[in-house]
């Protein structure tokens, strides 16, 4: 059955990089999220592939609003990694936020030529982005909220991308795993936010380092981030990825 929907999957790969005579933006079949022998899970290669190739080519933004439109934001999910007990990383991170995540440090290792960490005060020093966006929830609602942080691709940058790298994985203090390809990573309005709404980010919302996606649905935007890998490959992060917990890989809006 796998290879079957393997084979499925090709040939709507081969279909959409005909369509209209354009390629798939320099993506092979064997970088996009396998579909873990679900036919529904067909359904985001198709997406990945179209918005890739065909909607959202290049580097468009999605609309910014004025401090006029921000709504209220409720926190969903995991809120504070210091409560849950059977969470390995629970007392590292009271510990933390008890001295104000003056020790936090996010690292970036992998396909780069200088691994390296940063903690929250370095990565105010380098070159900062606030901006309004809409954040839209995959239950159903939506919020519009200030982010405030470091451009993904300026950490990037800082670390230097090597040339054979695709994928960028983060690594989540309550041990969530997920990804990005590089399209989104070096998007202007993909950012590392350390800030909301002219504060510092609360801990409900991720605090002290959140990723901010977005040109995706919402749990895409990972709180809690301290380790960043730069892939040559695709990455699902396993049991703690989405992938496997039965959520879409692409979710492209």
């Amino acid at each position: 059955m796998k290879t079957r929907l393997i084979t499925r999957r090709g040939a709507i790969l081969t279909g959409l990089a005909s369509l209209g005579g354009v390629a798939l933006a320099g993506f092979h079949s064997k970088d996009l999220p396998p579909t873990y022998g679900h036919l529904l899970r067909m359904g985001d290669t198709f997406t990945y592939a179209a918005h890739r190739a065909i909607l959202l080519p290049g580097q468009h933004l999605v609309r910014e609003y004025g401090e006029k439109d921000i709504t209220s934001f409720p926190a969903i999910g995991t809120t504070n990694p210091a409560t849950k007990t059977d969470l390995p990383g629970a007392a590292k991170y009271k510990a933390l936020r008890d001295g104000g995540f003056a020790g936090w440090r996010v690292s970036v290792e992998g396909s780069v030529a200088t691994p390296r960490t940063f903690s929250i005060a370095e990565l105010k020093q380098l070159p900062s982005r606030t901006q309004i966006t809409r954040h839209t929830c995959e239950e159903g609602w939506t919020a519009i909220g200030q982010w405030t942080g470091v451009p993904l691709s300026a950490v990037l940058d800082a670390a230097g991308i090597l040339p054979s790298a695709r994928f960028v994985v983060f690594h989540t203090i309550d041990e969530w795993i997920d990804s990005i390809d590089l399209l989104d990573a070096m998007h202007p309005q993909t950012i590392l936010a350390y800030g909301m709404n002219g504060s510092d980010l609360p801990v409900g919302h991720g605090a002290p380092l959140r990723l901010r996606v977005e040109r995706q649905m919402g749990y895409k935007s990972l709180k809690y981030v301290q380790r960043i890998v730069v892939n040559d490959h695709f990455d699902d992060g396993g049991k703690n990825g989405n992938i496997q917990n039965g959520w879409a890989w692409y979710t492209g809006i």
